[in-house]
């Protein structure tokens, strides 16, 4: 099993720029780092049909959030709104994202 290294995070603000869905921006929910996939908030929906449970009682077709490749998404700068490729900073005591356009640190507050 492969395990990806990405600079993707949860509660990253992405941008799609290949597939389907691209142009569209969310928020990442999930990483998925054996596949190196990531899941977005409104973006690669797909349709699957449930049979009544306890979940679902009375069944039906229900939209569901799928993983799309890390490699198709660009972080968004939170300062500078662009978006950009993400860089790592390695001179302070730890190493941090940071936004290869304006040089900032990108810090995301992780969604529970």
């Amino acid at each position: 099993m492969i395990d990806y290294k990405m600079k993707i995070r949860k509660g990253d603000n992405v941008l799609v720029i290949l597939g389907k869905d691209r142009g569209k921006s969310g928020l990442v929910e999930r990483v998925v780092r054996e596949n190196g996939k990531v899941v977005v908030t409104s973006v690669q929906t797909a349709k699957k049909h449930v049979k009544p449970g306890k979940k679902y009682p009375s069944g039906g077709i229900v939209e569901i959030q799928m993983p799309i490749p890390a490699s198709n998404v660009m972080l968004i700068c939170p300062s500078c709104g662009k978006s950009t490729r993400v860089g790592m900073d390695r001179s302070k005591e730890r190493a941090l994202r940071i936004c290869v356009k304006c040089k900032k640190s990108v810090q995301t507050e992780v969604i529970k």
